[in-house]
């Protein structure tokens, strides 16, 4: 188990990658793995395939959730100047 620190967690941990790092960590996981993150990242979201398929009428694809999880990662980081 982790330890009490919450930012231990390996999906607190993925928010402290950049740019190539980020994409070949998240390249590495599986759609499941990237809807798990999506899925906590974002609860009001919709990305599991039931209520997926439900509401829009298809699945999250893998690029896909690539793309949103780095977007949302990057939306959250301070402007660097």
């Amino acid at each position: 188990m982790y330890s009490n620190n919450k930012f231990n967690h390996p999906f607190y941990q993925l928010m402290e990658l950049k740019d190539q790092e980020l994409k070949n960590e998240l390249t590495s996981w599986s759609r499941l793995e990237l809807i798990e993150w999506l899925s906590w990242n974002d609860r009001n979201g919709v990305y599991n395939d039931e209520d997926s398929l439900r509401e829009f009428d298809n699945i999250l694809k893998k690029d896909q959730a690539i793309e949103i999880i780095t977007r949302q990662i990057n939306e959250g980081r301070p402007v660097e100047s």
